[in-house]
């Protein structure tokens, strides 16, 4: 196999605020938005920053610092995940709750954006630290989170267990139970059937819907997936049952490739016994590097934010790229690929599964009532299906990217919000 050179460039640093900000600058301008109301949108209504004492198992003191970022509350409550990553600081959170609040308005679900993290490598510590330092982060947020406030779910370096441990943190404090102060939550605690995959599914709707929009057959199609965890590995699974040869998948160790496709299945059992793509038999080990620039149709890059930069976007050679993760596409980037005509289906459509099927177990909670794993699903593809065509429309009719559709309609949604509440006082 010949390995692009250029694709082993590594990526420059990255400023996700500055391209959430951009992003909305962009909309603001073509939507003919005034300052103020462009200001308005830009900043955060609330930032709440937090130290988390930690008692490590050996007796000794650790201080990490805690964030929670509600970005926008005009449609309903706050809506986002909780990262528990060494790289979270203030200015990540501020753009992740930014582009849930878009993500929310472009899905149409009643939600708000917001993002929470602590500045932790969760690989460093027990089960036990864990669950003391996610108990002790609630507790120094709990004034500002609630069913109908701002509820959390998961993200990277987090999952139901975590949740299930700020179910218990805020319903003790209340004196009651309270299951939808979280989604993403264990089944047997009020969890929605269907939402552990429902990113993944909903990534995998999406890359469907743009291979057709392209003339690619699945049977027929190639593909690369960036990170082979919540989202990736269920996306590079549901590819494969479509027909899309998966050629190449990465995690935090490294990457694997095989030229006539991964066997997806077999590939999740080795991780599972292994905890890592590598190492797999019938593939070879590549550079992580140069996954994104393989020659595949389908490009999903499903791990961090900033990996598509103007270093290596020239590289890529898939002819669609479906953000499975947030940001992974710098501004310099997306300018690259559109040059290039490569279509980027943008994170706030391709990965709106997670909140779309968060929403659903949202209003199982508040009816006390749990739908099939069918009607989940079926409502999640519905939900997909719609925003992709408002946003192809949009976009046919406007002469813009897929992007700046996306997120057009996001924030004229959010306006129209705004307009008919009014300003108070």
């Amino acid at each position: 196999m010949a390995h692009p050179e250029a694709a082993a460039t590594p990526p420059a640093s990255t400023d996700p605020l500055s391209d959430a900000l951009a992003q909305l600058a962009e909309a603001a301008s073509a939507l003919d938005l005034s300052d103020g109301l462009h200001r308005l949108l830009a900043t955060p209504r609330r930032e709440l920053q937090v130290s988390v004492p930690l008692r490590r198992d050996d007796g000794s003191t650790a201080v990490l610092s805690g964030y929670r970022v509600q970005h926008n509350f005009t449609r309903g409550p706050a809506k986002g995940g909780l990262r528990y990553s060494p790289s979270v600081d203030l200015d990540e959170v501020r753009a992740l709750a930014m582009w849930m609040t878009w993500k929310c308005a472009l899905v149409d679900v009643p939600y708000g954006g917001a993002k929470g993290g602590v500045a932790v490598d969760p690989r460093d510590h027990s089960t036990s630290e864990l669950e003391r330092i996610t108990r002790r982060y609630t507790s120094e947020i709990l004034p500002i989170i609630g069913p109908d406030v701002d509820i959390p779910a998961p993200d990277i370096g987090t999952d139901e267990t975590t949740m299930a441990w700020i179910m218990d943190t805020f319903s003790v404090a209340k004196g009651y139970t309270v299951p939808g102060v979280v989604t993403g939550k264990p089944i047997s605690l009020g969890g929605s059937l269907g939402r552990a995959l429902a990113t993944s599914r909903g990534v995998a709707h999406i890359a469907l819907m743009a291979m057709a929009s392209r003339g690619i057959d699945p049977a027929h199609a190639t593909a690369a997936v960036q990170g082979f965890g919540k989202v990736g590995r269920g996306t590079a699974r549901f590819l494969a049952d479509a027909g899309v040869r998966v050629r190449a998948v990465s995690d935090i160790d490294g990457a694997i490739y095989s030229h006539d496709g991964l066997d997806i299945a077999r590939l999740s059992e080795h991780v599972d016994r292994t905890g890592s793509v590598v190492g797999f038999d019938a593939s070879e080990q590549i550079d992580p590097a140069y996954l994104l620039a393989l020659e595949v149709d389908v490009l999903v890059p499903a791990a961090v934010e900033g990996v598509l930069t103007e270093d290596n976007a020239h590289a890529v050679q898939a002819t669609i790229v479906v953000e499975g993760a947030n940001g992974p596409t710098t501004k310099a980037a997306d300018a690259i690929l559109q040059q290039r005509d490569v279509l980027v289906v943008p994170d706030i459509l391709a990965n709106a599964g997670g909140v779309v099927v968060s929403y659903f177990e949202w209003v199982q909670a508040n009816q006390a009532y749990q739908w099939n794993e069918r009607e989940v699903n079926d409502r999640l593809e519905e939900k997909m299906a719609r925003a992709w065509h408002d946003v192809v429309a949009h976009a046919g009719a406007h002469g813009r990217t897929f992007r700046q559709a996306a997120t057009m309609i996001a924030v004229e949604r959010v306006v129209e919000a705004h307009r008919l509440r009014g300003l108070y006082p």
